[in-house]
C-alpha cells in the first residue's frame, strides 16, 4: 500500500472520528465511542474488526497470553481508543508496540475525552511509509 493510501485511509478513520466526537461530545466510556466508531467507519465502507486479539509470541513460542486492539481498520491500521484526562506516553508505547508485534505500519490513538478531536489524535509509524 501507497503512502498517499495510508493517508487516505487514515484521514477517513479521523474523519469518523471527529464525526462521533461531533455528535457525543467528550465524557462517556470508551466501549461507547468504539461502538460507535465502528459503526461509522462501517458505514463509509470499511473493514472494521473489534477487540481484535494478537497472541503474544515470544522466543517463536506462541503464548496463551493475547494483546486485545481496539479496532483494525481494512487490515491495515491499528486505533487504539481511550477516554481519559490525560493520556500517558506510555499509551504511545503500547501502540506502537502493537503495530511491531501485528506487523503493521500505521497506527492511531484517539482520546475522546477532549474539547476539540484535533487535540486528542496521534498518529504514530511503524518504519516507514
Amino acid at each position: 500500500m501507497s503512502k498517499i493510501e495510508y493517508n487516505d485511509l487514515s484521514r477517513a478513520i479521523i474523519g469518523g472520528c471527529i464525526d462521533v466526537h461531533r455528535e457525543l461530545g467528550p465524557g462517556l466510556l470508551e466501549s461507547v465511542y468504539e461502538e460507535c466508531l465502528a459503526f461509522e467507519l462501517q458505514s463509509r465502507g470499511l473493514f472494521v474488526e473489534r477487540q481484535y486479539e494478537l497472541p503474544v509470541v515470544y522466543k517463536d513460542q506462541v503464548l496463551s497470553k493475547t494483546f486485545v486492539m481496539d479496532l483494525i481498520v481494512n487490515g491495515l491500521i491499528v486505533v487504539e481508543l481511550k477516554a481519559v484526562q490525560t493520556l500517558l506516553p506510555v499509551r504511545e508505547v503500547q501502540l506502537l508496540t502493537y503495530l511491531r508485534m501485528a506487523r503493521l505500519k500505521l497506527g492511531l490513538l484517539i482520546n475522546f475525552n477532549v474539547e476539540l478531536m484535533r487535540d486528542g489524535i496521534i498518529r504514530k509509524i511503524n518504519g516507514y511509509l
